[in-house]
């Protein structure tokens, strides 16, 4: 691609700019030589064009692309984004292929949502936006009106970044490129399938945004969510955004807690006072900006079953945490045993185990062989294979979508609400106490008595 795309970013002065969209804009450019950017910063701080210039190369730094800042025309434009006088004067200034990246709290993006006509957008522009989308189902209906009323829904790019991550795409090949699991990716063979994200960090100072939410909504109503609806999607006729948007998204449709039954098939916890990889850690209550009264978990598991011919019957338990020590980040793919073993074969004959490791991105399969001193006694064996990265990190990824108006891995808007009426009965359950909010120490695996999943 060698025409400059206009990418507008709204927020341009805040923590996300600079820690992950401008890094990855760096990674993206240093990756294809032939792509020019035009960067339009949008904020209300008193800055000047050298002062996104400076942030743009220091940004790049971080993600060793410094030669690659030459290739960025970059201005900034003091802009409040909820007046809708502010927009319609910088939008007007914005030709060709136009990109608008609202890296704001979603309070923000809907305010701005309010101001904006579609006259005042750009021909073929599209929308950017960082979840949550909404805080629940009917909010995300109420936003995908509004922004429908803007541009159409191909125009809209809802980021997950878990949908760029270099092993959910790895996913595609392993399953639809061989013989040896497609026929086999389903109930008839499958016993269960866990998705554990678990991480080190505690609330690093985001008590404005964590508090509110907690690991349900951060993590398992939005990425891995998103995560289970790639492994149990149906085999689309393209990787383009209509078909694999299409089959993701009838995945979600089709899903629903465990049994009906949020109370039984969902736990939750939150860390307290501890060491994390040498670091010492304060309660999550103890955090600056947490207010205890709210009950926020930051830990969260939950067992869902997706409902359709291919899948009825079988757990898909979703796990993530802060402040875990040791997390795992894996997909877990549980096989049922062969029916039958033959006489004179001693030992387990536990179903194979297919994992995808969410960096370092391996995949690895557990098999049971024939003993090496007893060839009637069985072990088990690991067949494993390193992924490596990718040549793109997962926002890299997701912006390249964005600069080329490919919405393939964005969420689609019908998506978004499953997502928050899929959880939405776990919510209740925790908010009605039937759930009980349990504590395990910063550093540990989690509270006592929980299985692992890994």
């Amino acid at each position: 691609m060698t025409d400059a795309t206009t990418l507008v970013i709204f927020g341009v002065s805040g923590d996300l700019t600079s820690r992950l969209l401008l890094p990855a804009l760096g990674q993206l450019l240093a990756h294809e030589p032939s792509r020019r950017v035009r960067l339009i910063g949008a904020d209300r701080e008193d800055w000047t064009d050298r002062d996104l210039e400076e942030l743009v190369r220091t940004a790049f730094a971080t993600a060793g692309a410094e030669a690659a800042a030459s290739r960025v025309d970059a201005s900034y434009r003091r802009t409040d984004i909820t007046r809708a006088e502010d927009l319609s004067a910088l939008l007007a200034e914005c030709t060709g292929q136009v990109a608008l990246y609202f890296a704001v709290p979603p309070s923000v993006t809907t305010a701005a949502f309010q101001a904006l006509t579609a006259q005042m957008i750009p021909d073929g522009a599209v929308l950017v936006l960082e979840k949550p989308f909404g805080v629940d189902e009917e909010s995300a209906r109420t936003l995908n009106r509004t922004l429908a009323g803007l541009v159409s829904e191909s125009q809209v790019f809802r980021v997950d970044h878990f949908l760029g991550r270099s092993t959910t795409l790895n996913l595609l090949g392993a399953r639809f490129a061989n013989r040896l699991l497609e026929p086999l990716w389903s109930a008839e063979s499958i016993e269960s399938i866990d998705i554990v994200y678990d991480e080190q960090l505690g609330l690093e100072g985001r008590a404005g945004y964590y508090d509110s939410a907690g690991a349900m909504v951060d993590m398992i109503q939005s990425h891995l969510l998103q995560v289970l609806a790639v492994l149990a999607m149906e085999q689309p006729a393209t990787l383009g955004e209509v078909d694999f948007r299409a089959t993701t998204s009838a995945v979600l449709r089709a899903t629903s807690i465990w049994a009906d039954d949020p109370a039984a098939s969902s736990r939750r916890a939150r860390y307290t006072a501890g060491t994390v990889a040498g670091i010492d850690k304060p309660s999550y209550v103890d955090e600056p900006g947490v207010d205890p009264t709210r009950g926020t978990e930051t830990l969260a598991e939950a067992t869902f079953e997706v409902r359709n011919a291919r899948w009825s019957g079988v757990p898909f338990t979703l796990r993530s945490g802060k402040a875990i020590g040791d997390p795992a980040r894996e997909i877990v793919v549980r096989f049922r045993p062969v029916r039958h073993v033959p006489v004179g074969l001693t030992g387990s004959a536990a179903g194979a185990v297919l994992r995808f490791s969410l960096g370092p991105d391996r995949i690895s399969l557990e098999l049971n062989v024939n003993g090496a001193d007893d060839p009637f006694e069985l072990e088990r064996t690991t067949l494993s294979a390193d992924l490596g990265e990718g040549a793109l990190k997962a926002y890299a990824e997701v912006l390249s979508g964005v600069l080329d108006g490919d919405p393939m891995l964005a969420v689609r808007g019908d998506a978004a609400e499953e997502s928050w009426r899929i959880v939405e009965p776990i919510r209740q359950a925790w908010k009605r106490g039937d759930v009980p909010l349990e504590e395990y120490p910063a550093g540990s695996p989690g509270p006592e008595g929980w299985a692992a999943l890994s």
